[in-house]
């Protein structure tokens, strides 16, 4: 399950031309990137982004159901979570397209749709969504701090830090910092119909035995 939702996250890779160069132009193989505004690294990535971040929430959903806390996969509000898994790239598609915000900042507000939608229809997640979210905000942190430790001014090199808020969190900008929490929460929020349908499955598989 945990590499199904990462295979659905490697498809935000798409999204990369709208981030080249506005927000960061790094360097790709073959080059891809600055020809084409597509790059392998990017699906590599989300693919990696979306793993770590579905494995955080699976853990997290475990232990809630071992504490008998977990949410209602079969309460009538799923049809409702269907639904508001098309908020995210509904929104993101039409603020990139009638808008000339940076990617970061439209990915911000997309998500921030997505996640209160999910809210509405399912109030009982919210904890969970959050606490994974948060994790995975704290993973991304952490990496980029290594990540500048080994690599000092790739960051300056890279990043177009003139069109982003000139905040830096030890040496992170805040946008990297609030788009993994946002990557965390959209990614729990997609987890969580993957892990309730194949529930479901499961459920009406045994009813058949």
């Amino acid at each position: 399950m945990i590499l199904r939702v990462g295979a659905v996250t490697a498809l935000t890779g798409l999204a990369e031309p709208l981030f080249i160069p506005e927000y960061w132009n790094p360097p790709t193989l073959f080059d891809l990137g600055q020809r084409t505004g597509f790059d392998i690294e990017s699906f590599v990535f989300n693919f990696s982004a979306g793993f770590n971040a579905t494995a955080i929430y699976a853990a997290l959903r475990t232990r809630a159901q071992a504490r008998g806390t977990a949410a209602n996969q079969h309460s009538s509000r799923n049809r409702y979570h269907r639904l508001t898994l098309a908020v995210f790239p509904l929104v993101f598609i039409g603020l990139a397209v009638v808008t000339n915000m940076n990617a970061v900042y439209v990915t911000m507000f997309a998500v921030s749709a997505g996640f209160l939608a999910t809210c509405l229809a399912r109030p009982d997640l919210i904890k969970l969504i959050i606490a994974s979210g948060f994790l995975f905000t704290g993973l991304y942190y952490a990496f980029f701090l290594a990540f500048n430790a080994v690599y000092p001014g790739y960051l300056d090199q890279v990043w177009n830090l003139g069109a982003l808020s000139g905040v830096m969190i030890l040496g992170v900008p805040l946008e990297e910092v609030v788009f993994a929490l946002a990557y965390g929460l959209i990614v729990a929020c997609f987890a969580e119909h993957f892990f309730a349908w194949s529930s479901v499955d499961r459920d009406d598989a045994d009813d058949l035995v």
